[in-house]
């Protein structure tokens, strides 16, 4: 059974950080492409980073130079750290693993608020 469980959310103040954690159970975690969507109240579903089994990163313009994606093979865990939190990053973020299908965590919410 794939099971993809995020961690690290939470409420922050703007400027402050957070470091999200998704760990997998049930696939060949080195093999899939690992990424973060999220979603705000009223908007789409939309991409934040994504890394391939390479290791290799790709970001969302809003996430460039704040948010650094990476993966540990070893923990089956893909992570996100994101500085320089602002208001508009507010979000469910949502971890996905993408090998012929794609598969998805339930969802981690991160409030950036004063």
């Amino acid at each position: 059974q794939v099971q993809l469980v995020e961690s690290g959310g939470g409420l922050v103040q703007p400027g402050g950080s957070l470091r999200l954690s998704c760990a997998t159970s049930g696939i060949i975690f080195s093999i899939n492409t690992m990424g973060w969507y999220r979603q705000a109240p009223g908007k789409q579903r939309e991409l934040v980073a994504r890394i391939s089994s390479g290791g290799s990163p790709t970001y969302a313009e809003s996430a460039k130079g704040r948010f650094t994606i990476s993966r540990d093979n070893a923990k089956y865990t893909v992570y996100l750290q994101m500085n320089s939190l602002k208001p508009e990053d507010t979000a469910v973020y949502y971890c996905y693993a993408r090998y012929l299908r794609d598969s998805w965590g339930q969802g981690t919410q991160v409030t950036v608020s004063s």
